[in-house]
């Protein structure tokens, strides 16, 4: 039973990964209208997350053994980290803050390690930079590259996407978006199935086939939603802009991925945005808060999901409920601090736009 439930978040993650993750790869082609009909686009973004997924063997490696020893990791151990990245998502999403999948299962895994005392710290720091320079290069590359796109727009008109060079530029996004789909599966299946090929359950081979046959099926089923909220958001990108953005983001993924680390498709599409966003603004867009709203994520994702994984360890796997009562009151603490907090601000700005604020 144990086993069944194990697979079963596993695949349930899978799905939700593809969902939120691997549909908004096609976002600037349904957004600029290059794939008008929404079924097409998530058709897509399946095949090429499915794709990807066969080739991220590496990463499900990093997962399954790269961060704690494979030898401490058993099926109860699997429900643990899955059902707290599971969790920390679900409260994150009441809270309304965006985490990233491969933060929170790291983040879960480390939890782990803590509680064990066998955390492979050197592997460790190698992900945690990653996260950092892989965003950080994507908005220096999205920047420079801005720089050139604006210049070629304004000397060459047609480039914008009107007249006879629609068509082309069209593809070139189609095929930018399929690319950053393949990323996304090729690095972000090892999210579900990692741990599950960790404890012995499944081969490496096994797990990519059917984490990717689920990441697939969760942007079909349920990635209509965030394709059209991501498809709104970047509308105001020109179709050369939103093949610049998804070619970088999903180069650069796909770069890691080889390399075994899992860095967090969101922010280094985000980098790639603020970067594009910055050659045609100027830093003037860095006063929106997109910052801080990085740097929220990149703090909050893991940590989530490390106390949430150390505490159900100490309650179910070491029955020490003194420490467990402690982080988890400090944690609840720490929710409703943030809940405040965001519910100040929210009714602070309400009250300053109603009193005639800009």
């Amino acid at each position: 039973m144990l086993t069944i439930a194990a697979f079963a978040i596993a695949f349930f993650f899978a799905m939700n990964i593809g969902a939120s993750g691997t549909a908004a790869a096609m976002g600037p082609a349904y957004g600029s209208g290059a794939v008008p009909n929404k079924r097409i686009a998530m058709l897509l973004v399946g095949v090429f997350a499915f794709l990807g997924a066969l080739a991220g063997g590496e990463v499900v490696r990093t997962i399954g053994s790269g961060i704690i020893p494979a030898d401490i990791v058993d099926v109860e151990l699997v429900i643990i980290i899955l059902a707290s990245a599971c969790l920390t998502l679900f409260i994150a999403n009441l809270l309304g803050i965006p985490l990233s999948t491969s933060e929170v299962v790291v983040g879960a895994i480390v939890g782990a390690g803590i509680a064990y005392q066998a955390l492979y710290f050197d592997k460790l720091l190698v992900i945690v930079s990653f996260w950092v320079i892989v965003p950080v290069v994507a908005f220096i590359v999205a920047y420079l590259a801005g720089h050139l796109v604006n210049k070629a727009e304004k000397k060459w008109p047609l480039l914008t996407g009107k007249g006879k060079w629609r068509k082309p530029l069209v593809i070139l996004l189609i095929v930018c978006g399929c690319l950053e789909a393949f990323a996304a599966g090729m690095n972000n299946v090892a999210n579900a199935v990692g741990p599950l090929v960790g404890a012995g359950l499944i081969d490496v081979r096994t797990a990519v086939l059917f984490g990717g046959a689920f990441v697939a099926l969760g942007a079909l089923l349920l990635g209509g939603k965030v394709l059209e909220t991501n498809g709104k958001k970047i509308t105001r990108l020109s179709l050369l802009q939103g093949s610049t953005v998804s070619i970088t983001g999903g180069g650069l993924v796909i770069v890691a991925s080889l390399f075994g680390l899992p860095v967090p498709l969101t922010q280094v599409t985000t980098g790639a945005i603020v970067g594009i966003g910055t050659a045609k603004n100027g830093f003037k867009l860095w006063q929106k808060g997109i910052l801080k709203q990085i740097a929220k994520v990149w703090v909050v994702s893991p940590v989530f999901s490390l106390v949430m994984s150390y505490g159900l360890i100490l309650l179910f796997r070491q029955a020490d409920y003194y420490t467990f009562f402690v982080i988890f009151s400090v944690f609840l603490a720490t929710i409703g601090s943030i809940s405040l907090y965001i519910q100040v601000k929210t009714e602070r700005r309400t009250t300053y736009d109603e009193g005639g604020g800009i």
